[in-house]
């Protein structure tokens, strides 16, 4: 039986994410503002085509698996990228340091400074929407934001951590294994499972990740893809 997270989007659109879901039983997508991943059913040609004919206008599709599959006509693949699948092994709640920075809760009201910090750091797909999937806490030096993270696909019981990212001239105070702990807890707390995703390359990353107890699962593959 496949495991939920080697499709996570599909099982997300399922689950956690089945109210922004549009498409069919064979393809679902999320509104284009809210997130480019696409989940399909089954991972083959089929369903590819059958994605495409779904999706009411041109765009940019992202599909995330465990491998590289062929990509069929008339779709177009613009790029991919290699990362790892990594889930928090542990049911135990993270320490909390007094003295930390505060958190709070990020609202509509803070998507402008959101997309501004996405733009500069490069976590992931980020959109004027992506705030709805909920849960997205920041850090603030005076009035602008430095530092966050929230939710993204939730694919039961496990729910992804994701838009990590620090101004680089904030690195080095521990605002993301801050950000990254908060998410662990509140996680759990709703008895999921923490995971996220990471760049094969992002060394710094991996190392924090493997730091509060996350453990590579599975290599997993971005197919960028094009309908014209």
């Amino acid at each position: 039986m496949e495991h939920v997270l080697d499709n996570p989007a599909w099982y997300a659109l399922q689950t956690g994410n089945k109210n922004m879901a549009r498409g069919n039983e064979f393809c679902q997508y999320f509104d284009p503002e809210v997130s480019p991943f696409v989940g399909l059913r089954k991972a083959d040609e089929q369903h590819l085509l059958k994605l495409y004919d779904a999706l009411p206008e041109q765009s940019v599709k992202l599909l995330a698996l465990p491998t590289q599959i062929d990509i069929p006509e008339p779709w177009t693949l613009l790029s991919g990228m290699d990362g790892f699948q990594m889930v928090y092994q542990s049911t135990e709640m993270l320490p909390v340091t007094a003295g930390e920075a505060q958190l709070l809760p990020l609202t509509d009201a803070h998507i402008p400074q959101m997309l501004a910090l996405t733009k500069l750091t490069n976590p992931g797909p980020f959109g004027s929407g992506t705030i709805a999937f909920g849960h997205y806490t920041g850090i603030f030096e005076g009035e602008q934001l430095v530092a966050m993270a929230g939710q993204r696909l939730h694919a039961e019981p496990y729910a992804e951590i994701s838009a990590v990212c620090t101004r680089s001239d904030y690195l080095g105070r521990g605002y993301a294994r801050q950000l990254l702990c908060y998410q662990v807890n509140r996680i759990l707390a709703a008895s999921g499972i923490p995971y996220l995703h990471v760049r094969h390359d992002n060394y710094r990353a991996i190392q924090v990740y493997e730091s509060l107890g996350f453990k590579k699962r599975t290599p997993i593959y971005f197919h960028v893809l094009k309908k014209d």
